[in-house]
């Protein structure tokens, strides 16, 4: 297993979590099972990325040998999985925001508290 990846992808519970930068130690379940069950995860445990292309890592969940996420050829990371945290992350930062009520607060009271809510985010 890769160490120190910026990413882990855990195929079993359909997680996607971030390590490291902002966000880091949030993980989402991703409820997209179009997505999980294409054929091309099919044997795939977890994946560790972020480290370097060397050490980027596939595990598989027979006993083929883990592989490097360029070796494995699955395409893009950032599009297939960070993509997917960072619509998660913005949807958890939207809830956060519109939960932080304050009794009789005017929105205006609250965006200077709080900022305005977040309507982006990419990591």
């Amino acid at each position: 297993m890769a160490t120190n990846s910026t990413w882990t992808v855990v195929f079993e519970d359909k997680l996607i979590i971030k390590q490291s930068g902002d966000g880091a130690g949030n993980d989402y379940k991703i409820d997209d099972n179009t997505f999980w069950n294409d054929s091309k995860w099919s044997n795939i445990w977890a994946i560790q990325y972020g480290t370097s292309p060397s050490s980027n890592e596939v595990e598989y969940r027979d006993d083929t040998a883990h592989t490097s996420w360029t070796d494995a050829d699955l395409g893009d990371f950032s599009s297939q999985f960070i993509s997917r945290w960072d619509a998660a992350h913005l949807a958890q930062l939207q809830s956060d925001w519109d939960n932080d009520n304050v009794d009789g607060e005017t929105e205006a009271e609250k965006i200077t508290r709080l900022g305005a809510r977040p309507t982006s985010y990419s990591s």
